[in-house]
C-alpha cells in the first residue's frame, strides 16, 4: 500500500448536531470506532466500502440526560465477547452499552460532577474521572473505590497495564499514580490544568495541558521530555503502535502528528476546537471538533479524499475567520505585515503560519510539506491580541477579571469572577450553580469566557500545599520517624509492665490454630497439602493475652505521678481494678462487670496521651464481654467509643496507643453490638488504620493486619463489593511496607477470605496486580504457614 509519510483527509462524517468530545477505537467490527457529543449520543462507526472511503453509522446510544464528554471501550469478557462502550457524561453518570441495544444495559452513578474522563483496565475494571475533583474504580456495576487527593477537576484518568497502576490529572496542574486506592507519587511541572493522559508502556505515559506544552513521564516520578509546537490549550493524545511516535489536538484548531519527538506535520481545521483524536488499527487518525464534525486523516494514497473532496477541505479551511484574541497567530500589528508577495518565499517547517496584508484584509497561510505550497487557512478579524491586566477586587478577593453576566433581559446582571489559572468550564458550572441558572447555558459561559481572556500568560503554579491525606501538621508517611518501638518498652523499662508483652497462648495439642499456635504450629504432619486450613477464616481473631497484675500496677504508678487534676480517685482505682478481676477467665469466680464499673473505665480513657495506654489495656479486655460490649459499642455511645480510639491511632500518636487502639477494635468483634458498630463505621477506621502502615512497628502492623481480616470475616458472606475492595485495598498497601511474617500471614489470610469464592474480588484483585505484589511470598518456609497461604492466595488468582 502506498504512503506519502503525510496525512490528508480521508473523509468527513457529518454524524453530530453539536461539539464531538471523545472519540474511541472500537474491538469490533474491524476498523470502528465510537463518537461521543454534546448532542447527547454516542455513535459506533463502520468503514464503507463506497468509492467515498468514508464510515457509516452502525450504532446509536442514548441514554444521558446531559451533555456526552467521553467514552471508552470494555475489553471483551466471555458475558460480552464483542466488548462494551461506555460513557461519560454531564448528567454525572457513566452509561454502559452493548452492541445490540440503543439504551444502556446499566447505569453507574455515584459522581457528585461531570463524568469527563474514562479509562478500561483488565478484568473488567474502569475508571473514571470527574469535576468532583475525584476518580472512581469501578467494577460488575459496583464502585470499588474513590480516588481522593486531587484538589480541582479530574479532567483526564488511565489505567496503566500492569502493577495495579492508575493516573488522573487534574485542574489542579497535578498528576497522581495510584495504587490499590492510595495515592502513591504526584507528578508537578505543568502549569495549568492537565487536560490528557496516554499510556505509552508499562513504564512511561504522555500527559497535556492547557500550559499548550506535551510531557513525556516516567512512572517512577521523572518528566524526561517536554515537547511544544501548540499554540493554546491541548485537550487529547494519541499514541501510535511503535510507542513513540503519537498525536495531539487543541484549541489552536489543529491535529498535530509527532515522529521521533519532533512535530511533523500540521492539520488545520475548520473549527476553533479540537477536542478529541483516535488512532484507528490501520493508522488512520480520527478527530472531533467543536463543528460537530469527525475528519478522518490517513497517509495511505489510496484511501485519501478524491481531488474534489481535497479541494473542498482547503476552501472550507480558506474561508475560516481567525480571531487574534486567541493568541494562537502571536501578537499582530497589521500595519508592520507583508504582502502577498511574502508567499512567494518558501516556508521553514511543516504546519508553518505566515500572516499577509492583502489590501485592508489580513489572511493566514500554512506551510505544507508535502505540496511544497502555502495554503489559506483563514482571514483574520479583530484587533491585537495585546491587553493589559489588573487585579480586580470582588468580595474581598482579588481577581483577574470579573464580567458582568446578563442573563435575562431587564433582569439583574450577575457578576463572574475568573482567574486565568482556572479552568473556565469548572469556573461556569459553579457560577450557573450559584445563581441557578440552567446548565445548558455551560457552553456559552464557558466559551465566553475562553473567548475574552485568551492569549494571557499564566501566573507560576501555587507551591504545592501540605499532604492531601494527611494534612501540613500531621504525619507525613516516609518522613523519619525515629520514635522508640516496643522492642524495649520505652514507657516503663526492661522487665516490667509492657502493653501486648504477655505471650501467645498455646492452643490444644493436635491442628494448631496458626493464628496462636506461637510456632507450635505444623502442617504437613497431620494433614494433607491440598487442604485449605487459612481461608476463608470465618471467625475473628482477638488478642486475649493480659497481665493482669502488672497492668494493675502500672496503672496505679502512673497515677501517682499525674498531676493533681488528673489523678483517679480510690474508688475509681478500686472500680477498674475489680473490672479487670472480672474480666480474668470463664472460670473466675468474680462477678460480671457493672454499668458503673464500665463507666469509670470510658472516664478513665480519657486521661492524658502519655499516660493512658494501661486504661486502653484494660478496655482492650474489656470489649470482649458481652456486656461491656453492648454499653460500649451500642447505639448510644458506640460512636463516641470509635472516635476515641481514632484519635488515640492519629499517625503522630503514640505508638503504645496506636497499637492497643488497634487490638480494642480487633475485640471489639467479639461481640454483635461491637461488629455492628465497626461494620457501620468501616471506610474511616480502615483509612485511618491504613495511615499506620508506614510505621515501623511490628505489634502496630500485627494488629491493623489482625483489623483487616476481622473485617474480610464479617464480609465473607456479604455481597458488599465496596467495602471487599477497601480490605483489599489496605492490605496491599500495607504489604508494601510490613516485614513481620506475621503481620504478612494475616494479611494474606485476609486477602483469602476476601477473595474465595468471588469472581468479582477475585478480578479486583487481579486488577491490583494483587498477585505479582504476594508472589514473593510463595517461597517462605520459616515459618511454613506463609509460604503455604500464600500458594492458596495465587491460585485463587489464577
Amino acid at each position: 500500500m502506498a504512503s506519502s509519510n503525510s496525512y490528508r483527509l480521508r473523509c468527513s462524517i457529518p454524524g453530530h448536531e453539536m461539539d464531538v468530545r471523545g472519540l474511541a477505537t472500537a474491538l469490533f467490527p474491524q476498523g470502528a470506532f465510537v463518537s461521543v457529543s454534546r448532542d447527547r449520543t454516542g455513535r459506533v462507526w463502520v468503514p464503507n466500502s463506497s468509492p467515498d472511503r468514508g464510515f457509516t453509522e452502525m450504532h446509536c446510544m442514548s441514554g444521558h440526560s446531559n451533555f456526552v464528554s467521553c467514552v471508552c471501550i470494555i475489553a471483551p469478557s466471555e458475558t460480552y465477547p464483542r466488548g462494551l462502550i461506555a460513557t461519560g457524561g454531564n448528567d454525572n453518570n457513566v452509561c454502559v452499552f452493548s452492541l445490540d441495544r440503543p439504551q444502556p444495559l446499566f447505569t453507574l452513578e455515584g459522581h457528585k460532577n461531570t463524568v469527563c474522563s474514562l479509562s478500561s483496565g483488565k478484568f473488567g475494571t474502569l475508571l473514571s474521572g470527574s469535576w468532583d475533583t475525584t476518580a472512581k474504580v469501578w467494577l460488575n456495576e459496583k464502585c470499588m473505590m474513590t480516588l481522593q487527593g486531587h484538589s480541582a477537576a479530574v479532567w483526564a484518568v488511565v489505567i496503566l497495564p500492569e502493577q495495579g497502576l492508575m493516573l488522573s490529572g487534574s485542574a489542579d496542574k497535578t498528576i497522581k499514580l495510584w495504587k490499590a486506592g492510595r495515592c502513591e507519587k504526584t507528578f508537578t511541572g505543568h502549569e495549568d490544568c492537565v487536560r490528557g493522559l496516554t499510556v505509552i508502556s508499562n513504564t512511561e505515559f504522555f500527559s497535556c495541558s492547557n500550559d499548550t506544552s506535551i510531557r513525556r513521564w516516567l512512572v517512577t516520578g521523572e518528566c524526561v521530555q517536554v515537547y511544544y509546537s501548540h499554540t493554546n490549550y491541548i485537550y487529547s493524545l494519541a499514541v501510535f503502535p511503535n510507542s513513540q511516535d503519537f498525536v495531539s489536538t487543541g484549541e489552536d484548531r489543529t491535529l498535530r502528528i509527532w515522529r521521533k519527538g519532533e512535530c511533523a506535520q500540521t492539520i488545520r481545521l475548520p473549527a476553533q476546537s479540537v477536542w478529541c483524536c483516535c488512532i484507528l488499527p490501520n493508522g488512520d487518525i480520527a478527530v472531533g471538533a467543536s463543528d460537530g464534525i469527525i475528519r478522518v486523516f490517513t497517509e495511505a494514497e489510496d484511501r485519501m479524499a478524491s481531488a474534489e473532496d481535497l479541494q473542498a477541505f482547503e476552501d472550507e479551511l480558506s474561508k475560516a475567520t481567525i480571531d487574534p484574541k486567541t493568541g494562537d497567530l502571536g501578537d499582530i500589528q497589521v500595519e508592520d505585515l507583508p504582502g502577498r508577495e511574502h508567499l512567494n518565499e518558501p516556508g521553514n517547517r511543516d504546519g508553518q503560519t505566515r500572516l499577509i496584508k492583502d489590501g485592508e484584509k489580513v489572511e493566514a497561510y500554512q506551510w505544507n510539506v508535502s505540496d511544497g505550497r502555502w495554503m489559506k487557512i483563514g482571514d483574520v478579524v479583530g484587533g491585537s491580541n495585546q491587553q493589559t491586566s489588573k487585579s480586580v477586587m470582588y468580595e474581598g478577593k482579588e481577581y483577574d477579571y470579573v464580567f458582568t453576566i446578563d442573563v435575562n433581559e431587564g433582569g439583574p446582571s450577575m457578576k463572574l469572577p475568573y482567574n486565568v489559572a482556572d479552568d473556565p468550564w469548572l469556573t461556569a458550572h459553579n457560577f450557573l450553580q450559584k445563581n441557578d441558572l440552567s446548565p445548558m447555558f455551560l457552553d456559552q459561559v464557558a466559551n465566553f469566557i475562553i473567548e475574552n481572556t485568551k492569549g494571557h500568560v499564566l501566573g507560576q503554579a501555587q507551591p504545592a500545599g501540605g499532604d492531601p491525606f494527611t494534612g501540613a501538621a500531621r504525619y507525613i508517611p516516609g518522613s523519619s520517624d525515629n520514635r522508640p518501638g516496643f522492642g524495649a518498652d520505652p514507657f516503663t523499662g526492661s522487665g516490667r509492665y509492657i502493653p501486648g508483652s504477655a505471650p501467645n497462648l498455646i492452643a490444644p495439642v493436635g491442628v494448631v490454630d496458626p493464628f496462636t499456635g506461637g510456632g507450635a504450629y505444623s502442617s504437613a504432619a497431620l494433614r494433607q497439602k491440598t487442604t485449605n486450613i487459612y481461608f476463608p477464616k470465618t471467625d475473628g481473631v482477638t488478642f486475649e493475652q493480659a497481665n493482669t497484675p502488672q497492668i494493675i500496677a502500672k496503672l496505679k504508678e502512673l497515677n501517682g505521678g499525674a498531676p493533681e487534676e488528673h489523678k483517679l480517685s480510690e474508688e475509681v482505682l478500686e472500680g477498674l481494678e475489680g473490672l479487670l478481676l472480672s474480666l480474668s477467665g470463664p472460670n473466675s469466680n468474680e462477678p460480671p462487670p457493672t454499668l458503673q464499673q464500665i463507666n469509670l473505665l470510658w472516664k478513665a480513657s480519657h486521661w492524658p496521651e502519655d499516660i493512658v495506654f494501661p486504661v486502653v489495656d484494660i478496655m482492650r479486655l474489656a470489649v470482649r464481654h458481652p456486656q461491656v460490649n453492648q454499653v460500649l459499642c451500642g447505639e448510644a455511645e458506640g460512636i463516641q467509643l470509635c472516635n476515641h480510639l481514632l484519635n488515640l491511632m492519629r499517625p503522630e500518636g503514640r505508638p503504645a496507643n496506636q497499637m492497643l487502639a488497634l487490638r480494642t477494635l480487633c475485640n471489639c468483634f467479639s461481640g454483635r453490638h461491637g461488629q455492628a458498630l465497626l461494620m457501620s463505621q468501616r471506610e474511616m477506621v480502615l483509612s485511618r488504620a491504613a495511615d499506620l502502615t508506614t510505621i515501623c512497628n511490628k505489634n502496630i502492623h500485627i494488629a491493623l493486619a489482625t483489623l483487616v481480616l476481622n473485617y474480610t470475616v464479617c464480609l465473607h458472606s456479604q455481597p458488599d463489593l465496596e467495602a471487599k475492595a477497601q480490605c483489599l485495598s489496605v492490605a496491599s498497601r500495607a504489604l508494601e511496607t510490613v516485614q513481620d511474617k506475621e503481620a504478612v500471614f494475616r494479611l494474606l489470610v485476609a486477602l483469602g477470605t476476601t477473595v474465595a469464592s468471588d469472581q468479582t474480588a477475585q478480578d479486583l484483585a487481579r486488577s491490583l496486580g494483587v498477585s505479582a505484589q504476594i508472589s514473593k511470598y510463595s517461597s517462605v518456609s520459616d515459618p511454613s504457614k506463609v509460604g503455604e497461604c500464600c500458594q492458596l492466595v495465587l491460585k485463587e488468582l489464577q
